[in-house]
């Protein structure tokens, strides 16, 4: 069975971390809620050390083919485990002092880990269960704050989280009924003489599954609402980490399945073009920044499917699918950083005079919103001109063509937002008159971390190509 743990390593750390901590915070008074934090911060940069050590190490499938340990896990690591810890600082400022502070470091934990697991997962049974643990604690943050914007968003997420799930496990049950095997690498060698009729249902009915963890249509529903109702640090960790692991999941299983049994390279396509547009047209014209950032990853998967739309069809598919992660994660986490120092302002016109009273934040706003776009140097431009070339090698370019026309277009809100931070015009009444005198030294943790997201963004940009390098990896299944 190839029993190795320490090839989950990474994995392992964050589960035994998180049953500790939470035991550590049974214990610990609650005014000292911050020691579990800090726990957490260990626990997740040990699990960081761990995926760097063992990143040079050759792939290969433990227990029984279930679990892909390769290039693509690591990188997946590699994404999602500073992404968390770039998360738990932004929530520094709205969870230090709250006396659910632990449950809250717990339930990322979690979360990371759920997202990991898809990544990693060569077995739809092991698929099944990690989307569930990459479901369950998403639902707890959403609610996090029990206030009824937090509840409805809360609800709504579960609502349509299980109804898909539903959807996923009939996908499973159908694919392992023709085949008679669950792992990717049998159902590469069955499926091809299977029935065409119940693998493709099946195949349809798993993509639905995916699609919420994407965030892409048809199960895009709950991300407006979850970026507008829970808790900033909720929304930044929702609407980005889960990405990571719903894509190169989609990725891994669709690689499996023939496209001479099931086209499923157009039909990803399709969904593609379909989320990217729907996500542009509805941030058109948002008034509330978070709902606006909502919208935008909702267009943001759609750029991201072009990649698994020609998995196995195009040799930078998955390096370009890795590349774009890496700088869709590190720039949306940034933005939404900016939105958790400036809760008071609900509204584009409230970021008026930004750039006068808070200039690093307004640069950090600025490089995150026009990386956004994928605007030179930013790391998404690099993630998109690649992401663009594997669709058009992959035979889409249509695709490629109604994406070019999508980003022009998102130039229009994203450049709203930026025309009220750095308009030097400040309106007299409302929020955006309190602005000065917001608690700057209460956002120190959010502001550090919006900071150094906007540099990242910039670093990843700029050595994008060695990078993509590093992402150029065999897949295994």
């Amino acid at each position: 069975m190839n029993e190795n743990p320490v090839a989950l390593a990474p994995e392992a750390l964050l589960l035994l971390g998180a049953v500790s901590i939470l035991l550590v915070g049974s214990f610990v008074p609650r005014r000292s809620q911050w020691v579990t934090r800090a726990l957490t911060a260990l626990t997740l940069l040990a699990a960081l050390a761990a995926s760097i050590t063992a990143a040079g190490d050759p792939g290969e499938v433990v227990y029984d083919g279930i679990w892909a340990v390769d290039g693509v896990t690591t990188a997946a690591r590699l994404i999602v485990l500073p992404a968390t810890l770039l998360t738990l600082g932004l929530a520094i400022p709205q969870v230090q002092g709250d006396k659910r502070e632990t449950e809250f470091s717990v339930l990322l934990m979690l979360g990371a880990l759920g997202a990991l697991a898809l990544a990693g997962a060569s077995d739809l049974m092991v698929l099944a269960v990690a989307y569930l643990l990459a479901s369950l604690p998403l639902y707890a943050l959403a609610g996090f704050a029990r206030d009824p914007s937090g509840t409805e968003a809360a609800l709504k997420l579960y609502l349509l989280g299980a109804f898909l799930g539903i959807a996923m496990l009939l996908g499973v049950t159908l694919l392992y009924g023709v085949a008679g095997a669950t792992t990717y690498a049998e159902l590469a060698e069955r499926l091809p003489d299977a029935p065409r009729a119940p693998v493709a249902l099946g195949v349809v009915c798993l993509l639905a599954g995916l699609m919420f963890k994407v965030g892409g249509v048809p199960g895009h529903f709950w991300v407006p609402d979850v970026a507008q109702g829970a808790r900033t640090p909720a929304a930044a960790f929702t609407t980005t980490v889960p990405k990571v692991g719903g894509l190169v999941a989609a990725y891994r299983v669709l690689d499996a399945v023939p496209t001479a049994v099931v086209d499923w390279p157009l039909l990803v396509a399709i969904l593609a073009g379909l989320t990217m547009t729907l996500g542009n047209l509805a941030a058109f014209f948002q008034d509330s920044p978070r709902r606006l950032l909502g919208w935008s990853t909702v267009s943001q998967a759609g750029y991201l499917l072009m990649a698994v739309a020609v998995a196995g069809r195009a040799d930078l598919a998955m390096p370009s699918l890795l590349l774009y992660l890496a700088a869709y994660s590190v720039t949306n986490l940034g933005a939404f950083a900016v939105v958790a120092c400036l809760e008071r302002r609900q509204t584009l016109a409230d970021y008026r005079g930004l750039a006068r009273n808070r200039p690093a934040l307004a640069g950090a706003l600025a490089i995150c919103l026009l990386g956004l776009v994928g605007t030179p140097p930013t790391a998404v431009f690099v993630g998109k001109v690649v992401v663009f070339g594997a669709a058009w090698d992959g035979g889409f370019a249509w695709l490629v063509v109604l994406a070019a026309v999508n980003t022009v277009a998102s130039l229009f809100y994203y450049l709203r937002w930026l025309a009220s931070a750095f308009g030097t015009d400040a309106a007299s009444t409302g929020t955006a008159a309190r602005a000065p005198d917001e608690d700057r030294a209460g956002t120190w943790w959010a502001e550090f971390a919006a900071v150094t997201a906007g540099a990242s963004v910039i670093a990843l940009g700029v050595f994008g190509g060695p990078v993509l390098e590093l992402a150029t990896t065999p897949l295994l299944r």
